[in-house]
């Protein structure tokens, strides 16, 4: 056994440090065989913005690799056909992998380990990407928690968090040669048009720029988090570290290590660490949480199908500045702003009263950070449907959103160019600019700027009196 090689099965852990499955692997002294399958099974594909980031992620590991004297070998098919086919090439004994938690990728991590016992092959799970596995946190009597503050605390009060490993050295590599797919034959990368281009400068993809991305953080900006998290405005008043968590191109515990010097100055920013654990716990005893609502109240809830006011929320054009801000940075980025999803995503909710489970498939495609539990959890949250939602009857105002977190309008100007001449006074709501003033700046509603797809007064009575509805 000490002579044949060790597959680490790369997924949503794209880096090197603080890797368990890779540092084990190490460990042993027995050759190591880096492998990524895109997996043509997958319960879920990937949305086109997550391939994007992952063509990138995939590059930025390859090259991280080979500085160890690794090569990366790439396959795209069935996991379990292509684990047969290495393991057949290679007389490997051994597959070592991180885990994830979503039922139908555990269910068929289980089918492969159970397989790989029946062959007396050695398999290997790890936790790598949360803080704690979602089924440790539980109540007094036994269950899961369902409402954020009392699980954080409690996790808080368990969680021990140990230092983060470092990189392996001197990891042994597999003499022989394995066929790997080419990364650009894999086709991630959109082309006519290649709208990837305008959301390359607004990252740096990999374990290296999520390391620059945490320092640069950590270097100022998390002093002033608490309140420039809800600043759109402010272009470094939270960590966009989302991605680089998503894709495992960095982990929780670094994060968590990186804040130790003052845990509680980053209170505020860890407790958005603790929004994706609780995620992940919600999403382990909810499988569905992306389909079906967690509180089955709503289902009676009566959603109006209207694919023109979608595709106008889609595309920014709902005459609402700030919501048409949030959508349009979301297409030129691949992210958009915390406290702007909340408003985008009640907006589409509760101002046009269409079924968050259509925003949540449009964030999935369109995210580079679409996290499988945070995305679903997010959306049943403002839906007021999710464990520990915010409540239905809580609409957000899009125009007084906007003027309270983006009080000079500069977020709007950034990404609504054509209001851009507008004064503060009128940013939020051009509806409400007299015709010297729209003309100045050169607008004409309807034309250059769409007038408001609903009335805000309107739309809230009638999205109340929806909800009631539904509970009668």
């Amino acid at each position: 056994m000490t002579d044949t090689p060790i597959i680490v099965w790369f997924r949503r852990d794209l880096r090197i440090t603080d890797n368990p499955a890779l540092s084990e692997a190490a460990k042993t002294g027995r050759a190591v065989i880096p492998l990524y399958i895109f997996e043509t099974d997958a319960e879920r594909a990937l949305g086109a913005a997550s391939l994007w980031w992952l063509h990138h992620s995939l590059k930025s590991l390859q090259k991280d690799l080979a500085d160890m004297g690794l090569e990366f070998c790439l396959r795209k098919g069935r996991a379990s056909d292509i684990l047969e086919s290495i393991i057949g090439q290679t007389g490997a004994k051994a597959v070592y992998w991180n885990r994830r938690y979503a039922k139908e990728a555990r269910e068929r991590d289980e089918a492969i380990k159970s397989h790989m016992g029946e062959r007396e092959i050695e398999a290997r799970s790890f936790r790598a990407n949360l803080l704690s596995e979602p089924w440790k946190v539980e109540t007094k009597t036994g269950g899961y928690y369902k409402v954020f503050t009392p699980y954080w605390r409690a996790a808080k009060d368990y969680l021990d968090v140990e230092d983060p490993l470092p990189a392996p050295k001197n990891v042994s590599a597999h003499s022989g040669t394995i066929a790997s797919d080419d990364l650009d034959n894999w086709q991630l990368l959109p082309s006519r048009p290649d709208w990837g281009e305008k959301m390359k400068p607004h990252w740096t993809i990999g374990s290296q720029g999520a390391k620059a991305a945490l320092e640069s953080f950590l270097g100022g900006p998390v002093e002033e988090y608490a309140e420039d998290r809800n600043r759109p405005d402010k272009e470094d008043g939270t960590s966009r570290l989302s991605p680089h968590l998503a894709f495992g191109e960095i982990s929780p515990k670094q994060i968590w290590h990186g804040c130790k010097g003052d845990l509680e100055k980053a209170r505020v920013f860890l407790s958005e660490i603790g929004w994706r654990e609780f995620s992940y716990v919600l999403l382990f005893h909810n499988p569905k949480l992306a389909t079906e609502n967690f509180k089955d109240a709503f289902d009676n809830f009566e959603w109006n199908h209207n694919e023109a006011k979608l595709e106008r929320w889609q595309h920014g054009q709902t005459g609402y500045p700030f919501v048409d801000a949030g959508m349009r940075q979301l297409w030129q980025t691949g992210w958009q702003h915390n406290r702007v999803r909340m408003v985008t995503a009640s907006f589409l909710i509760k101002h046009l009263l269409i079924d968050w489970r259509e925003g949540e498939k449009w964030f999935h495609d369109t995210l580079v950070d679409a996290d499988p539990a945070s995305n679903a959890a997010s959306w049943q949250w403002v839906a007021g449907s999710g464990a520990d939602a915010s409540p239905y009857f809580r609409i957000f105002n899009p125009f007084t959103q906007g003027e309270k977190f983006d009080p000079n309008g500069d977020y709007v100007r950034r990404f609504v160019p054509e209001l851009s001449k507008l004064p503060k006074k009128y940013i939020h709501r051009p509806w409400e600019a007299p015709q010297n003033v729209l003309d100045y700046a050169g607008v004409k509603l309807g034309r250059d700027y769409p007038k408001p797809i609903v009335d805000h007064k309107k739309a809230r009575e009638k999205a109340l009196a929806a909800y009631k509805a539904s509970r009668e």
